[in-house]
């Protein structure tokens, strides 16, 4: 056997586990899922074949339809929000504390990665609830005559998930941020840049990168999420989650549950493919 020869049975050898999981695991299941999602219901009989009428019912549908579209619109509040808090919080850490002491503070940002994510929804459903601690300060302090009604809402939804990804991006960006060298920001300086020109104009282009990486990241496992927007949320404004379990646990739609699913798949590729060409046009 030749040298080249054995050095791609070994590159294969090595790639070898990685595909074998990929294949089992994603492209097959996904496969059903897809073949399942053209199939549809005769009573409660699943029936086979090639009918895109799961998918005619997702875009004619009016519930359906706008549980697709409050996912995408909680999905980019969410990320937008949690990008506005997450970078001044970065860059505190990365340039305002003192590297001693840089690890503790991100080990207190991490923190509620440690708790359990259900038990973090229900946290703040006891926060934000009628009789919950904000509305009991705000009505002891008399700033409001009767309880708000926050809960079972988007915009509990939207704090809940808001909670948890900041600490996600600031990760992200502090890691960027950390890695810049103080050198720009000097030489900025010295051709007369005051410190909004050097943010705007060195600092925020060069780490670029890693909020738009953070940004999908949160855009991914936002729109995905299921037990934010059940526990917050409750049942009044469905997300595509919400409705893929209701018709997979009380309609027993396997195929328009599936057809859901695609659909969903396909929004997340399509974040992806966007965030993608940006950061190759960026590097252009």
């Amino acid at each position: 056997m030749s040298p080249a020869a054995r050095e791609r049975r070994q590159g294969w050898g090595l790639v070898a586990p990685a595909l074998i999981w990929l294949l089992a695991f994603f492209l097959i299941p996904f496969a059903v899922m897809l073949a399942l999602s053209f199939a549809h219901m005769e009573e409660r009989t699943v029936v086979h074949g090639f009918d895109p009428g799961n998918y005619v019912r997702i875009f004619t549908d009016w519930t359906m339809f706008k549980a697709l579209v409050n996912s995408i619109e909680i999905t980019l509040v969410v990320s937008v929000v949690s990008v506005i808090l997450a970078y001044p919080l970065a860059a505190i850490i990365a340039f305002r504390v003192p590297k001693r002491w840089q690890r503790l503070a991100l080990l207190l940002a991490v923190l509620p990665f440690w708790t359990s994510y259900v038990v973090r929804s229900y946290a703040w459903l006891l926060v934000l609830g009628q009789n919950g601690v904000l509305n009991k300060a705000l009505l002891g302090l008399g700033l409001i005559s009767a309880p708000l009604e926050i809960a079972a809402t988007r915009t509990a939804t939207v704090i809940g998930f808001v909670h948890f990804f900041v600490m996600l991006l600031t990760l992200t960006i502090y890691a960027n941020l950390i890695q810049l060298s103080p050198n720009y920001a000097r030489a900025a300086q010295d051709l007369g840049a005051g410190r909004f020109q050097t943010f705007r104009h060195v600092i925020l282009p060069l780490t670029l990168p890693g909020v738009v990486t953070g940004a999908f990241l949160t855009f991914v496992l936002c729109i995905g999420d299921y037990i934010t927007p059940q526990i917050l949320g409750g049942n009044n404004e469905l997300t595509l989650p919400q409705l893929i379990m209701l018709q997979m646990g009380r309609g027993g739609n396997f195929p328009l549950a599936s057809a859901l699913s695609v659909v969903l798949m396909l929004v997340v590729t399509l974040a992806y493919l966007l965030s993608a060409r940006w950061l190759r046009l960026d590097r252009v």
